[in-house]
Formats: structure tokens, sequence, C-alpha cells
């Protein structure tokens, strides 16, 4: 029972230095603006900004959701074209966050998330944020009502949301270009 109070105590510690370094002017814009969508907090926007280090440098979303592994792989011959399991080749990091996130939108409404007090978002990003909280709840359900395994409708919606936190990052940094 003592180690497992230890453990607690450290991941305490660890969550305060992780928000603590994402409310410096480095990341704070970032982190912010990627955690006004549901199912992301402060540390798993920080750990999507850190692992990007810049989403301006990825030329489009889908380019983003490549480099998370995102992205189905393909098995080609000739004219025969298929499409199967995502690649999972890319930054695992930021893979997992967006799945683990993904699967809140299973079970969330499409209702703007509540942020803390003091945090200052440009209204053009919350409402970025409320628009992919609202599609990423309808989409969830709309694949699993259609029959889709669970997992399969979860790592769609995930590669979705990779798109959204793309966007929302470029516009966080003021790089974005529609």
């Amino acid at each position: 029972m003592t180690a497992a109070r230890c453990a607690e105590a450290d991941k305490r510690e660890l969550e305060k230095a992780v928000a603590a370094e994402a409310a410096t002017d480095r990341w704070a814009p970032v982190v912010r603006a990627v955690s006004t969508i549901k199912g992301i907090d402060v540390a798993s926007a920080f750990c999507l900004a850190a692992e990007a280090g810049c989403f301006s440098r990825f030329g489009s979303a889908g380019e983003y959701a490549s480099w998370c592994g995102l992205v189905p792989s393909e098995h080609s011959s000739g004219e025969r074209e298929s499409h199967g399991h995502i690649t999972k080749t890319g930054n695992a990091a930021s893979r997992r966050t967006l799945v683990e996130a993904a699967w809140h939108f299973a079970s969330c409404s499409g209702r703007p998330k509540r942020l803390p007090d003091g945090w200052e978002v440009p209204a053009e990003i919350r409402r970025r944020g409320n628009d992919c909280t609202r599609r990423l709840a309808r989409r969830h359900g709309e694949l699993a009502g259609s029959g889709h395994n669970r997992c399969v409708a979860n790592v769609a919606v995930a590669r979705e949301l990779a798109c959204w936190v793309w966007e929302i990052g470029c516009r966080a940094e003021g790089t974005y270009r529609s």
C-alpha cells in the first residue's frame, strides 16, 4: 500500500511539472487552444504540442495524421487497390494520446467544453474546438450505430481528431491557411 501511495504522489508531482511547463509562453497558446476539444486535457495537449514541436511543419492535416500513424495501410497490385489497418508508423506518443482522447467521444455530448477560469483563447479557436467536439461526438455515434467494430470506429475518430488538432494547433501558432 505504501508503494501505491508513493506512486500516486509521484504522479501528482509529474502532473504539476507538466502543467507548469505547459503554462510557459512557449507552450500556453497551443496547449490552451488544443485543450478546447473535449477529451483533451492539459497533459494530453502538451504531449501533442511537444511531440509535434510546431504544427505548421506539417503541410496539411493529412500529413500530420500520417506522421501520427493514423492512416490506413495500402496494398496495391496493378489496378487493384485495397486498404488495411492503420500503419502505426510514426509518433507513438501522439497516436496513443489521440486514440485515448477519441474514446471520450463514445459517451460525451456535443456541448462545448467548459474551460478553466482565466484561460484566454481566441474566439475563432474556441469556435473551432466546439465544432470539433460536436462533429466527433456525432461521428463516433454514427460509426458505432452502423455496426462498425468499436475499436475500428474509435481509430477512425482518432484520425479525424488528429486533423482537428493540426488545424487548431496551426491557428494557435498563427500559421493556419485555409
